[in-house]
């Protein structure tokens, strides 16, 4: 099967840049990046030093529900190109691992899919949820923090979308 990542819509980045407000309406604060562990969650790449970017909480679902986790994310405060593609996107080369945890298409946890896996067997674990009837998506978590990285979908490569 292969796989997209999916990265924070262009809608939500050009109004967090627009300093709209962030989940919990504050608006985003503003930081220069030393180089290390600023990983941007639109074109997936980290924010190389001296960079500015964003500090703000994001709630990845499209309703505020019981499952729907808000947590802190870094943006480039600078326009950058939507990650595309199905190619593990360079921030998740980062660390040694990562929590994945399926949801069904109702943005619910589906139970007994979550856990933390090695970043090199992530492609194929986040294959073998998808492979699941009531998995239409997984998210990929830091393991340290739990801070939302992507989501991952089926990649259709006839449509090229999901």
């Amino acid at each position: 099967m292969a796989l997209r990542y999916i990265p924070m819509p262009d809608d939500d980045a050009e109004r967090l840049r627009g300093n709209g407000p962030d989940a919990y309406g504050n608006p985003p604060e503003r930081r220069i990046s030393d180089g290390t562990g600023v990983p941007c969650r639109h074109c997936l790449r980290n924010v190389d030093r001296g960079q500015p970017y964003l500090v703000l909480a994001y709630r990845p679902f499209p309703s505020v529900q019981a499952y729907a986790e808000t947590g802190p994310i870094f943006l480039h405060a600078d326009e950058c190109p939507a990650h595309e593609g199905n190619s593990l996107p360079p921030i998740l080369g980062s660390s040694k691992d990562y929590l994945l945890r399926g949801y069904g298409r109702d943005d619910r946890i589906v139970y007994g899919t979550g856990g933390v896996i090695a970043v090199e067997r992530l492609a194929e674990r986040a294959e073998e949820l998808l492979a699941l009837a009531d998995v239409a998506y997984v998210h990929v978590r830091s393991a340290k923090y739990n801070c939302y990285q992507c989501r991952v979908e089926p990649f259709d490569k006839r449509t090229r979308r999901l």
